[in-house]
């Protein structure tokens, strides 16, 4: 039996820890967590905010990928964006999902991420 999803993995190419940790520490807000020593030695960085657990891990031949994203729930999604964006990362607004308000942005190594917010009323 299914209890929830314990977290999603990205991929990111050698070497992008520091654009990584700038990125979802400095500009998304999330917290850094340390890596068990056994997984740290692979590279890669992990980051969570409330129930989001996000882990990077570290792909020779890295190459972002088009379609696939995690999708995050955030409050004060229009000020969330406009947050995103004053701080020089792309914001694209998508209406297609019923019920709810969203936008797309990406990571500094092009990982595709949806936001999302349920529509009020």
């Amino acid at each position: 039996m299914i209890t929830g999803l314990d977290h999603v993995q990205l991929a990111a190419p050698p070497g992008s820890e520091a654009a990584l940790r700038a990125f979802y520490t400095g500009v998304l807000g999330m917290a850094e967590l340390a890596k068990p020593p056994v997984l740290a030695g692979r590279g890669g960085c992990w980051f969570s905010a409330g129930d989001a657990v996000l882990h990077l891990g570290i792909e020779e031949g890295f190459r972002p990928a088009r379609k696939a994203h995690p999708g995050i729930r955030v409050t004060g999604i229009h000020a969330f964006a406009e947050s995103l964006r004053g701080k020089g990362a792309k914001v694209v607004w998508d209406g297609d999902l019923p019920g709810h308000e969203r936008f797309y942005s990406e990571d500094p190594v092009g990982n595709r991420l949806e936001f999302l917010e349920p529509a009020a009323g």
